[in-house]
């Protein structure tokens, strides 16, 4: 039995969950959240908790089964508390500036890199080489935060480049003449 899958999912108090077929929407004080669940997966709602089963042991319904309740677990926390991820800027003259919903950086390229916010995601450019992106939906964070770092990722000789605030660059030793 999934590990994950088998441990319920405690809504808060602030929190509804409107259960509609294979599709369920979380309500919060951060927004609201909809997302269209297998309909493989049972998902039920008892006592303030939602509990997921499965009907059978085949590989995909054992695979859906903890997936399904992680998803539904961060749209309950991503309504209450939100998701945040921080981007750190390394190089001479690399730095960041919003202006509006657009995110604008200065990386070593001929021209400034420009970023429009996506909708429900918000980004804070706190002093100029740190970029923090957050929002209630904790997948499209991590892509907006992937897309970001794309631009530039990090190079492992001088660690010139965008890298997570918590990741590690393991760098290279250069050419000894």
């Amino acid at each position: 039995m999934s590990r994950i899958g088998k441990a319920p999912v405690n809504i808060p108090e602030k929190v509804d969950v409107i259960l509609d077929g294979s599709t369920i929407t979380v309500k919060g004080p951060k927004g609201t959240l909809t997302r269209e669940l297998h309909p493989n997966i049972n998902v039920e709602i008892k006592d303030n908790q939602i509990i997921c089963t499965r009907p059978n042991d085949s590989k995909q319904n054992k695979s859906l089964h903890g997936l399904t309740r992680a998803l539904i677990n961060n749209m309950v926390n991503g309504v209450v508390d939100g998701y945040s991820k921080t981007l750190e800027i390394n190089g001479v003259g690399y730095r960041a500036q919003k202006q509006g919903n657009k995110l604008i950086l200065n990386i070593g390229y001929s021209h400034p890199v420009e970023i429009i916010d996506p909708d429900g995601i918000e980004t804070k450019v706190d002093g100029p080489t740190k970029v923090i992106v957050e929002g209630i939906n904790k997948e499209a964070v991590g892509q907006h935060a992937a897309i970001i770092r794309a631009k530039r990722p990090p190079e492992p000789y001088k660690g010139h480049g965008i890298k997570y605030a918590e990741e590690h660059i393991r760098r290279k030793e250069g050419k000894t003449g």
